[in-house]
Formats: structure tokens, C-alpha cells, sequence
């Protein structure tokens, strides 16, 4: 199907000092994807798991082509304490990471 080949899978990552300072957010940002699954047709979480290795919470979302990942996380923003958030896989061969962290 066409619509499923345009669809890109992101990380979101919560650092572990980020989810030290403010424990509520894995379940706050658990609802608000479930939420934004409602609202825009074509987004999908795949999965949700605790990273051994980095300590960060992740969660893969399958993400339509036309939407803009900046604006789910300026929407999320809204919704956690302060943050700040950085792309951190630029490489085009891997999927797009979107680190969130405490401000500096």
C-alpha cells in the first residue's frame, strides 16, 4: 500500500535524568501519543521499552511522511515540564532520533 511506504519510523528518547527529575513523564508522554494516535490518522507507536544500555526511555512511532515531527514535540512540550529536545541521528541511512532532556 502506498500510504504505508511514505510512513518513516522515529525514535522519541527520554533520558534517564530527565525521567529522574520528573518520574510522571513515561506515563504523560505514554498518553499523550495514545491521544495523538487518535487525532493523526497514519501515526502509530510500534513500541515503547526501557533501553538497558542508555537508560532512556523509547518509543518507536510510525510517522506519515507529510507529518512534521517538530510539531508533536512542540505540543509535547506543552504538556512536561521543561525540556529541550535534539535531533540527534542526522545519518539519512538510520531513523531520526528526538532526544528530550532536561534544559541545560
Amino acid at each position: 500500500m502506498d500510504a504505508e511506504q511514505s510512513n518513516q519510523v522515529v525514535e522519541l528518547r527520554l533520558t534517564s535524568r530527565y525521567i529522574t527529575e520528573h518520574p510522571w513523564t513515561v506515563q504523560a508522554i505514554n498518553g499523550f501519543l495514545s491521544a495523538y494516535f487518535m487525532e493523526k490518522p497514519g501515526f502509530t507507536v510500534q513500541r515503547h521499552f526501557d533501553d538497558q544500555e542508555s537508560g532512556m526511555h523509547v518509543w518507536l512511532c510510525e510517522v506519515p511522511s507529510n507529518m512534521k515531527i517538530t510539531v508533536l514535540l512542540r505540543r509535547l512540550q506543552a504538556d512536561i515540564p521543561p525540556c529541550r529536545y535534539v535531533q540527534s541521528a542526522i545519518d539519512p541511512s538510520t531513523r531520526p532520533q528526538y532526544v528530550i532532556d532536561c534544559p541545560e
